[in-house]
């Protein structure tokens, strides 16, 4: 964990240092080096920015053998900005010193703002083939060109406490709302004696929070909603997730959550979980990488898929995933770059990274022939037939249009004092959707109505 942090101290270092002294280099400069790198043979360098900090050890590797083994004298140096990522892809191509290679963290945003190259005309038809079912508007592709290809999927599910089940006399995990509800008051029950609750979240910021409870719930419930967004209806519907908010609210008027959880963040919320206070909470597929580095954990856990409104599992669990790395607009090497994406959109990169645990794929030919993971609690989260693809809901842009207050911090609101939930939820639909008409008339979302969309059809897309 130290070793961690003191990496990404001196990599943030090195950006800044990097970024001021980037202006004393002008394009003509760089384009001499490369010039002279063609003529003389020398090695060309890229660059590549990157948010994740977790694989940084394996990806450190994976670069050496690449620059070890290309024949077409790349080398590529990457450098870690885990704080701040966006910020310095602003300023990067602002200051002329964007990296040749990036993260698409912030996708629709970086090709907005004319960040990405598209690589349509430097795929295979194998390529193209192999992806084509994977890649979805405003995650992959904009306007009909392809920006970044899939690679990862974040798998959501119901996180619990074994110990702590086998102790209240939970012979499994919840199957429906109603039976969540009663194990967290069982657990809480059971577990006074160690100061032990039934349900937690990351309540401090309500609107993720509530999210990473409501949507894996209310898809996989085939209610056609995510982020409070109706597909079918292309309308925000918060009235649909009626039976979660009451949920909620019972078991915080019960004492079956763990107090103070209104301002548990995700972090201290994983230290409580991890010393065997918490019973279950709703998390994604990032979570046994986190337990086996950051908050190691002597408890036995597990996870499942989460409980539907009422026991059947009509949809499927809305898996966010979507793009991995991209190549910079600006650069001047831009074959060079679509070297390195080719060594990494391949089958054989993404198999071991997906088996040593580091993401979980949503690539099917890598689902069909990887071994399983060996980290610790990973069983639980690895894709089944529930697992499918969702495009992007325009919650974010419909966000900031939104007059009054935030879903997240209404729901929550209603939790911790109560009230009318038919007005509030009304109310939330009323207020979004306005603000989803003005988003849509200022150009911020194409979404639209996708009256045949049925959650169901989706089941075994992403394993067979």
């Amino acid at each position: 964990m130290k070793r961690k942090m003191v990496l990404n101290t001196l990599l943030g270092v090195t950006m800044v240092a990097s970024l001021a002294a980037c202006s004393a280099q002008t394009d003509q400069q760089k384009s001499k080096e490369t010039a002279s790198a063609a003529a003389g043979g020398a090695k060309t360098k890229l660059t590549y920015w990157t948010v994740d900090r977790h694989d940084a050890d394996y990806m450190k590797d994976v670069i050496k053998k690449f620059n070890e083994t290309n024949k077409d004298n790349i080398e590529v140096e990457m450098t870690i900005l885990a704080d701040n990522f966006n910020q310095s892809i602003d300023i990067g191509f602002a200051s002329n010193q964007a990296p040749d290679i990036l993260r698409t963290n912030d996708f629709p945003g970086f090709v907005k703002k004319g960040y990405l190259q598209p690589i349509n005309d430097l795929m295979t038809d194998e390529m193209k083939k192999r992806y084509g079912n994977l890649m979805v508007e405003e995650l992959n592709t904009m306007d009909g060109n392809i920006y970044s290809l899939p690679h990862t999927g974040q798998y959501w599910r119901l996180i619990y406490n074994v110990d702590l089940f086998k102790k209240a006399g939970i012979a499994e995990p919840p199957k429906t709302i109603k039976e969540l509800v009663e194990d967290a008051k069982k657990i809480t029950e059971a577990g006074k004696d160690i100061g032990a609750y039934g349900f937690a979240e990351n309540f401090k910021n309500p609107g993720s929070a509530f999210g990473r409870i409501a949507n894996p719930i209310g898809s996989l419930s085939g209610t056609s909603v995510v982020d409070g967004y109706n597909y079918k209806s292309g309308q925000f519907d918060f009235m649909a997730y009626k039976p979660i908010v009451e949920a909620l609210r019972q078991m915080k008027q019960e004492g079956s959550m763990l107090p103070g959880v209104e301002s548990l963040d995700i972090d201290p919320l994983r230290a409580q979980f991890a010393a065997g206070k918490i019973g279950m909470y709703f998390n994604h597929s990032g979570e046994p990488a986190v337990y086996q580095s950051q908050f190691p954990t002597k408890i036995n856990w597990s996870a499942a898929l989460p409980p539907t409104m009422d026991g059947n599992q009509q949809g499927t669990v809305s898996v966010i995933a979507g793009n991995y790395i991209g190549i910079s607009k600006s650069t001047a090497n831009k074959d060079k770059a679509w070297k390195f994406l080719q060594y990494i959109y391949n089958l054989d990169f993404q198999k071991e990274y997906h088996e040593k645990g580091f993401g979980i794929s949503i690539v099917p030919d890598v689902n069909a022939v990887a071994q399983k993971p060996t980290t610790p609690g990973i069983e639980g989260f690895l894709p089944t037939k529930f697992d499918a693809l969702y495009a992007p809901t325009p919650l974010n842009v419909t966000d900031t249009k939104v007059e009054g207050m935030k879903f997240g911090n209404a729901i929550i609101k209603y939790m911790l004092e109560g009230g009318d939930v038919d007005k509030l939820l009304t109310d939330l639909t009323t207020r979004y959707n306005v603000g989803l008409e003005k988003a849509r008339a200022a150009g911020d979302t194409k979404t639209k109505a996708n009256p045949s969309f049925d959650p169901n059809k989706l089941q075994g897309s992403l394993a067979k």
